[in-house]
């Protein structure tokens, strides 16, 4: 007997927990005696779209599921803007200290106001279902795009990640750690901009004090060990996530795969990483050593800020082959849809899948 993963569709034993794929919670999962770990049925409320929510908020249409709940694109009508509409999962609606961390995390998120950081608004309730309204980013995210094509071009993946980490360096600035940070949580809109989502998250849904046994906050090939362990985390575990979505975007593949989640938070915690140049010998060795360093297991063995990796990062781009920055479209993943060819500041081209958006860019080609 499998069971299907009500997010992505995936089949998996009968004896599963959380998706092979996406790592969800899994809703025919029975959750053993004594075990706090969360699970979550699909939610009942859908909206179709039109409908409008809370006498205020025009739904368009369904932008996905996750472990927190449905996100629509909507029309705010108040202020005639589109926004991201996150509709919070009675099971996690229901714990009041949940709510009110909720509240407290987006005082302190908003304050984070930056080019590559999507800004969230507030947190409010409508007859009983709690929701949040966030800035909404047209565009694709980069899982979806690692999806499509597997290996990024070297200079597409280091002009990603420098964009992300001038978000964090704000957002560390401030005292906020991401602590969920993947390629799901990572937006390219349509002029190229990358954005963080999901500010506050993470720690919202977190018990008071060290996380507890069976409960896990964050998507466990992502997560540093730190976290996995259960410990407190601080601005060295957002980026040892960014050096395992660095390696994800130049090799193609998560430096730890395993059957279950708890396998892959073992091996986090345990196992050296592959190198990096073993699977794409096309790494400069610099960018490999990077890699590597920010996966170190021991958290002072890591870069210790987020300047320090974009300072390190950035010597790599200035060193990187002038003809690679400026054309990194040499390969293009096999779908048969319309990719969109925008050069852009950082002096990278990325190709970008568009599917039915042709909206203008300055400097984008159509192939």
């Amino acid at each position: 007997m499998e069971i299907r993963c009500p997010k992505c569709n995936t089949a998996n034993p009968s004896d599963s927990r959380y998706c092979r794929e996406c790592a969800t919670p899994l809703p025919a999962a029975e959750k053993p005696a004594g075990s706090p770990t969360l699970t979550y049925e699909t939610p009942r409320e859908k909206f179709a779209s039109g409908t409008v929510f809370a006498g205020r908020y025009q739904i368009i249409e369904e932008l996905g599921k996750g472990g927190m709940g449905s996100v629509y694109r909507a029309i705010d009508k108040k202020l005639n803007e589109e926004v991201a509409l996150k509709l919070i999962r009675s099971e996690i609606a229901s714990d009041r200290m949940t709510l009110d961390r909720f509240s407290n995390e987006i005082k302190i998120v908003r304050k984070i106001v930056h080019r590559n950081v999507s800004r969230m608004y507030h947190l409010s309730e409508e007859k009983g279902i709690h929701y949040i309204t966030m800035e909404y980013v047209p565009g694709e995210d980069l899982r979806r795009m690692l999806r499509m094509s597997k290996r990024m071009e070297i200079g597409t993946a280091i002009s990603i990640a420098r964009q992300v980490l001038e978000g964090l360096a704000e957002a560390h600035r401030l005292g906020v750690v991401h602590r969920d940070l993947k390629p799901g949580n990572i937006m390219i809109d349509q002029e190229g901009q990358v954005r963080i989502l999901d500010f506050g998250i993470a720690r919202a849904i977190k018990s008071e004090g060290p996380t507890e046994v069976g409960l896990i906050i964050g998507t466990p090939e992502y997560m540093s060990p730190e976290q996995v362990e259960g410990k407190e985390v601080d601005q060295r575990s957002d980026l040892y996530s960014l050096g395992v979505i660095l390696f994800e975007m130049v090799t193609g593949r998560v430096p730890f795969e395993a059957d279950t989640p708890f396998a892959v938070g073992v091996k986090h915690r345990s196992e050296k990483p592959p190198d990096p140049r073993q699977i794409n010998a096309h790494i400069p060795e610099d960018l490999n050593s990077l890699i590597l360093k920010c996966l170190e297991k021991d958290g002072a063995k890591r870069y210790q800020s987020a300047e320090e990796l974009l300072s390190a990062l950035a010597k790599i781009e200035k060193s990187f082959p002038a003809a690679a920055r400026e054309d990194n479209t040499t390969s293009r993943p096999n779908t048969g849809k319309a990719f969109r060819r925008c050069r852009k500041p950082w002096k990278s081209t990325l190709i970008l899948p568009w599917p039915g958006d042709r909206s203008p860019c300055p400097t984008a080609t159509w192939a």
